[in-house]
């Protein structure tokens, strides 16, 4: 390949990074997230049921780490980190906001639907 190592600052002096030693720090990093995503998934601590802003603390973990997942993907395989910092920030903070924006929405209709589920016909006044 013509390009099978980067060059890279490690601790203020220059270092080659070859493509394998990138690829299993990324899959060691992405395995680790989705194993305490699993772990979590199976054991449901009883200690993270508490509700943080009308939603459990153990879900709130779930869409952290998927987030931290979906960054990282974008940072590393679609070369984030190789481009300018305004282009890494229009991208990202555009994706964190819609994001937001979406778990928000979600978060607005599902208590609606739950609420018209348990109660029969409810209006809302806005």
């Amino acid at each position: 390949m013509a390009h099978d190592h980067k060059l890279e600052i490690f601790r203020g002096t220059l270092k080659f990074k070859s493509n394998t030693q990138k690829i299993w720090g990324v899959l060691i990093l992405l395995s680790v997230i989705t194993a305490v995503e699993v772990v979590l998934g199976i054991y449901k601590p009883e200690f993270l049921a508490g509700h943080i802003f009308g939603m459990k603390i153990l879900n709130w973990i779930f869409i952290i780490l998927t987030v931290v997942k979906a960054y990282y993907i974008a940072w590393d395989f679609m070369h984030m980190r190789d481009e300018t910092a305004g282009l890494r920030r229009a991208v990202v903070w555009t994706g964190i906001f819609l994001i937001c924006y979406l778990v928000f929405i979600l978060l607005q209709e599902g208590g609606y639907i739950n609420d018209v589920y348990n109660s029969g016909y409810i209006t809302r006044d806005f």
